[in-house]
């Protein structure tokens, strides 16, 4: 086997601020009508009101622009097929990867012995810092999955698969502004040991910071 790990305690920290500030000029006591506690209060309140409305909270995270669609992909094994065959999966696109060209996927596949196998980048000993792609078992049907979770996913460890499997997914970092993955469902639709092959559906929010995993648009 290629090794084996599955993560504990690795966080996203969630970059969105929960109030916003606003810089508020208010008349001083006794200068004029707003000079009452009560009055200032109320003044104080509402241009903080108009501020947030005009200006929004700068951290909250922007509108979708991406429909969550549902892909059917086939990837080759690691081994024993022709190298011009991708072996690996983007959750990013979503698309196929050759390994030996690019280290922009999140997880591979091969055929050890009779085995069929799912490799997260890392079980590949690629470089392995902060956030890590790996993969889940969810222990439902693909299409009741309707939002991912941030951890609890095997990062360094082969996942042996059968037709049927389903799996929850997350990604290297690609949204570098935040600092975050994105996350996907995958499920596995059919393994042809003689062409050394694997095809499965896959729905990977493409939304920086979202987390929905059903057809169309997500909920913030």
């Amino acid at each position: 086997m290629y090794g084996g790990i599955v993560e504990t305690g690795v966080s996203e920290v969630k970059k969105r601020s929960a109030v916003g500030k606003a810089l508020l000029l208010v008349d001083p006591p006794g200068s004029g009508p707003y000079s009452s506690p009560q009055m200032r209060h109320f003044v104080t309140c509402l241009a903080a009101a108009v501020a947030l409305s005009a200006c929004g909270d700068p951290n909250a995270l922007p509108d979708p622009q991406t429909q969550n669609v549902v892909d059917t992909i086939s990837i080759s094994a690691l081994t024993g097929t022709p190298i011009q065959l991708p072996s690996a999966l983007s959750l990013p696109g979503p698309r196929g990867v050759r390994t030996d060209l690019s280290p922009d996927f999140d997880v591979a596949f091969d055929i050890l012995g009779t085995t069929p196998v799912l490799l997260p980048r890392a079980a590949l000993h690629f470089p392995a810092s902060g956030l890590q792609p790996g993969l889940q078992r969810p222990g439902v049907a693909f299409a009741d999955i309707k939002e991912a979770v941030s951890n609890g996913y095997t990062t360094q460890d082969t996942l042996q698969i059968a037709v049927g499997d389903v799996f929850m997914a997350r990604s290297r970092v690609v949204c570098s502004s935040l600092g975050v993955a994105i996350y996907g469902k995958m499920r596995i639709l059919e393994i042809d040991p003689v062409a050394r092959t694997v095809t499965f559906e896959v729905l990977a929010d493409q939304n920086c910071g979202y987390v929905g995993l059903l057809p169309g648009l997500p909920n913030k």
